[in-house]
This record gives C-alpha cells, structure tokens and sequence, in this order.
C-alpha cells in the first residue's frame, strides 16, 4: 500500500505566500491595499517577486497607469481614517464639514496618506490637505487624489507582506 503524502504546510515570508498563492487569492490580497481590479490582476499576473521593493516598484507602476475608470473603483472603495476617540468635537465637525465639501466638488472620498505621522500632526495635515485641495479643479485633483492612493497602497503592500498587518 503506498504511503499517503500530506501537503505541506504553508510556510515562509508573506511574501513567498504571497508569490505561490493561486491568482485570485493574490488578487484578493492586492484589493485590501487598492480596490482596483485591474492593478491587482496586473501585479498578481507579474508574480513571483524577487523581494518587496520589486513588488512596490511595479505597483507604483500599475498605479501611475490607473485609467480614468480604474482610479474611479479605487476611490469609491477609500474613507478617511477614524480619528482618536480622545479628538475634540470641534476636530469632528471641522473633518466632516470639509469632507463633504470636498465629495461635493470632486464626487469621490477625499483621499490621504497619513503614514509617518503621529496622530496630533495627521489631523491637522488632512485639515489642511482638504482646504488646500478644495482649491483645485478636478482636472487639477485626479492626479493628486491618483498620487495618495499610490502612496496607501504602497503602505499597505508593504504592511501585509512584512506580516504587520497581521
């Protein structure tokens, strides 16, 4: 009688699971960093990856291609960060009167990169970002909201594939 073989338990980085992960699991890891299904079935088509700066190297790129439509599903899927519950109330209105003036115009979540900031300076960054940003038209903002969506996702890759995010 033959022996029977277990399957192996899945082991090593993040990022070697990642790379030997079947595609639409892979696709479904890159769409929590970025909700564009194309830019995650480009970056899953392209694997293995030698290393996590190769990774990001190519999802910068995926993302400097978003088209129109590709950009439109990614911020569609974005909300702002929760703010400390300790904020004063002030910040809250502030934050929500801004955002929605800022939906308003452009029809899409106000989108920012946080990441490096301690929690007092973020708030004060994404106040002055909206009011600044408000100012632009949209042709004028799609490349800067296209900018700080590459920005999270490259955060969020880099996240998940080093196991912080787990």
């Amino acid at each position: 009688m033959p022996a029977q073989t277990r399957a192996a338990p899945v082991t090593g980085s993040p990022l070697a699971r990642f790379n030997t992960a079947p595609a639409d699991e892979a696709v479904r890891t890159l769409l929590t960093c970025l909700n564009s299904h194309r830019w995650a079935r480009r970056l899953a088509s392209h694997r293995p990856y030698p290393d996590l700066p190769a990774l990001l190297a190519a999802a910068d790129e995926a993302a400097y291609d978003l088209a129109p439509g590709d950009l439109a599903e990614a911020l569609a899927a974005e909300a702002l960060p929760a703010l400390p519950e300790d904020t004063y109330a002030a910040a809250h209105t502030a934050l929500s009167a801004a955002t929605a003036a800022y939906e308003a115009r452009f029809g899409h979540a106000f989108v920012i990169c946080v990441d490096g900031l301690d929690t007092d300076e973020a708030l004060d960054h994404v106040l002055a970002a909206i009011r600044s940003r408000l100012a632009n038209d949209p042709d004028e903002e799609r490349p800067v909201a296209a900018e700080e969506l590459r920005r999270l996702a490259r955060g969020r890759l880099t996240s998940t594939l080093t196991g912080a995010g787990r």
